[in-house]
């Protein structure tokens, strides 16, 4: 069934409540079944405990593990901590393993080996086995549930294995090949395995060109590589290409909104990802860190006007210019730190070179600088009637903008290149760095070229 509107969603939730409260079972799970597992999950996120409790009461932990997979995942651990703690060890047993990980990476470490000790044994050997993992790496978003051949197969023997595997593996399209030591030697589409003869040899049919990548790779990097390639699945090897697990395209989705909504955070100048189920306690302990940093840089701009008190007691009209001066130049930094961020996650930086990148960013800043300046400069003498003023805060504009602009490029470059996230290099930052620097470069000029202003 295809996704329900919002609308269609409460209509059918009215539906589904009724028969909840008239206990109903059949009913109940004749409607909420039918729906698509989405469905199903934005319905049940939208309910308030009691109610849940009742849906718990009348699904199987298979039926509520497809729910739970859908579910939001800041949302999972509320639900699944709300569980009788057998119910909710059912449930990750029936999810898969990459998907359970998640959840369970996300909860205290006493509840975690609680469940573990409940599961079912081979359920929880595949979990821990994939809890040890650095989490962002390949190792901690692969799954085991795929279908793997050996070489030395035939086409035949391949089908009737690929027929028992398949119902437990996450994905299909793409069948992995090891040798004798379980070592990754090649790769085959479902396609080329259906239409290939059945006395054929897997080692004459496969693909030995096959991609795949070290288990300890950053989650990020994967990403890209999926991208690049447009995989479904990618093989995840150790260190002597012994097959550990694969990444699939929905757990590679997953990585890209949580890489995102990480990459915003730390431009809005946040530690850490802000919930919005947060309280307020723990939002200002994420938002903390960077403000006090921006409070020191604050100052640092306050002093260097300071250090400029005698020219603007000369000249008072500059203080009028102080906020145009300061905002253009965060707005234009915070522009190419954007680029500049966008570009190494991309990979496009790799492609293009370090200086390429700085070295358009500056033409940009010089255009853009140029293209302002020339226009403050004709609005001053015409509004304030005074043409050196005009010239001074254009000039100022022209030189900010191109200095905030390389700045901006520049810092997310420099901290790619010692392993710092760029990301870090927040807006907020930029913007109060660029503050100080338009600043001392205003009323530098300003100074120097005070006998033109009085």
């Amino acid at each position: 069934m295809e996704h329900l509107e919002k609308q269609e969603r409460m209509e059918m939730w009215e539906k589904i409540q009724k028969a909840l409260i008239d206990e109903q079972i059949d009913q109940f799970r004749a409607e909420f079944l039918e729906l698509h597992p989405y469905d199903q999950a934005k319905i049940f996120e939208e309910q308030d405990g009691n109610i849940r409790v009742l849906i718990y009461s009348y699904l199987s932990p298979e039926e509520m593990a497809e729910v739970i997979e859908q579910v939001d995942r800041d949302l999972v651990d509320e639900f699944i901590i709300e569980m009788i703690p057998a119910f909710a060890a059912k449930i990750l047993e029936n999810m898969s393993t990459d998907d359970a990980v998640d959840i369970l990476n996300e909860l205290d470490k006493n509840k975690v080996a609680s469940f573990l000790t409940i599961m079912d044994k081979k359920a929880s050997d595949e979990i821990k086995a994939l809890l040890h993992y650095e989490e962002k790496t390949a190792g901690s978003i692969m799954t085991t549930e795929f279908v793997v051949i050996d070489m030395e197969m035939t086409v035949k023997e391949a089908m009737q294995h690929l027929r028992k595997a398949a119902p437990e593996a996450e994905t299909i399209y793409y069948i992995y090949v090891v040798n004798f030591y379980k070592k990754l030697v090649g790769v085959i589409s479902l396609r080329d395995l259906i239409i290939a003869e059945g006395d054929w040899l897997i080692q004459e049919v496969m693909s030995e060109r096959v991609v795949s990548v070290p288990v300890g790779e950053d989650q990020e990097d994967i990403a890209q590589m999926m991208r690049d390639y447009d995989f479904l699945a990618l093989p995840v090897v150790d260190f002597q290409d012994h097959l550990l697990g694969i990444i699939t395209v929905d757990d590679i989705m997953d990585v890209m909104e949580e890489e995102a909504s990480d990459d915003y955070s730390k431009l809005a100048g946040i530690s850490d990802v802000e919930r919005s189920g947060d309280n307020a306690l723990s939002s200002a302990k994420k938002r903390l860190p960077w403000l006090i940093i921006l409070l020191f840089l604050g100052m640092l701009t306050a002093s260097v006007i300071g250090r400029f008190e005698e020219t603007l007691d000369k000249v008072a009209m500059l203080a009028v210019f102080i906020p145009l001066i300061a905002g253009m130049a965060g707005n234009t930094g915070t522009q190419a730190l954007a680029v500049a961020v966008r570009s190494i996650s991309t990979g496009e930086m790799r492609k293009k070179g370090n200086m390429a990148v700085i070295w358009q960013e500056a033409k940009t800043g010089l255009i853009t600088g140029l293209s302002c300046g020339v226009i403050i400069t004709l609005l001053i003498a015409f509004w304030y009637s005074d043409v050196f003023l005009g010239i001074l805060v254009g000039i100022s504009i022209m030189a900010t903008l191109l200095v905030s602009t390389v700045s901006g490029a520049f810092i997310p470059l420099i901290m790619y290149r010692f392993n710092i996230d760029p990301a870090v290099a927040s807006g907020p930052f930029i913007t109060t760095l660029n503050d100080l620097t338009s600043i001392f470069i205003y009323f530098g000029l300003a100074t120097i070229f005070m006998n033109f202003l009085i």
